[in-house]
């Protein structure tokens, strides 16, 4: 762990990271590429006076709008939970009266689910986990240092069953590891079953550049000795590698998620997002 300075905390878009670097372990994971410039990535860096910064900034601002989280760090990574800056922060959101959209790999955020139903019930909160795979097996290699997709789905449904929206993020999908149509099925199937509401796609694929690829090659010839090859031969420097199989995927994803009633389309996804924010503008 080590500490870097910052100026601010919520960016103008309302996302806001508490942590740069990572402990997961994903070997796909992009915040490694160069452009990020994050540095010594697994040594997580920890913004100083993050909490107080946030105050500040939260008690200056007047529309009371959804912030977001976790898409480029993870806000609960290891050392959340000795520093508990995640969980100070809900606090802060609770206190000022504004809502939170959190993405997360990691089950911790159970530990946070009582702030969660506050926060919910003020204003919206939004719950989402990245599952990129249901089997746990495969989990065990490809996002080592984090909950197993079966551990995901339930804290999912406990989330849900809280009246909570869920989402999943299905994303990568690694060409020839989980780009498959019973992976495809087996993530539908159970985020049904664990009350989820949504589930985002970014299309069938992977995205590779410069920083990352480097290490999902060094994992690719660790875990699978055959694929890194395969990968060069195949999507050779390419930014967007889609699997060979993406068009069927993404039919069976699209098929399922109608039959189960899941949203999947962006537009969707944001009027659900955005719906009980409105109402209660209405009321208030």
């Amino acid at each position: 762990m080590r500490y870097i300075e910052a100026k601010t905390i919520i960016q103008s878009n309302h996302n806001f990271n508490l942590y740069r670097g990572c402990t997961h372990g994903c070997i796909y994971c992009d915040a490694r590429s160069d452009c990020y410039q994050v540095g010594d990535f697994e040594n997580v860096a920890v913004k100083k006076d993050a909490l107080s910064i946030l105050a500040s900034e939260l008690s200056k601002k007047r529309k009371k709008s959804i912030l977001t989280t976790g898409a480029m760090s993870d806000p609960y990574v290891h050392i959340e939970k000795q520093l508990l800056l995640m969980k100070e922060t809900l606090n802060l959101v609770y206190k000022y009266g504004f809502g939170i959209s959190v993405l997360t790999k990691s089950t911790l955020i159970l530990r946070d689910l009582e702030m969660y139903k506050k926060i919910n019930e003020a204003h919206k909160a939004i719950v989402q986990l990245t599952i990129t795979t249901a089997d746990d097996a495969l989990a065990k290699i490809i996002e080592p240092h984090v909950a197993l997709p079966s551990e995901r789905f339930d804290a999912l449904k406990q989330f849900s069953d809280a009246k909570i929206t869920t989402g999943i993020w299905m994303t990568p999908i690694l060409p020839f590891i989980n780009d498959t149509i019973d992976n495809i099925k087996r993530i539908v199937e159970n985020a049904s079953a664990s009350g989820v509401s949504f589930i985002v796609s970014f299309g069938m694929g992977t995205t590779i550049r410069a920083g990352s690829r480097e290490y999902f090659y060094e994992q690719l010839d660790k875990s699978f000795p055959t694929l890194k090859n395969k990968y060069i031969h195949t999507f050779k420097d390419k930014y967007i590698c889609d699997s060979p199989n993406a068009k069927t995927l993404t039919k069976v994803f699209e098929s399922l998620c109608e039959h189960f009633g899941i949203l999947y389309k962006q537009k969707d996804i944001n009027a659900l997002i955005q719906q009980k924010t409105i109402q209660q503008q209405t009321l208030f």
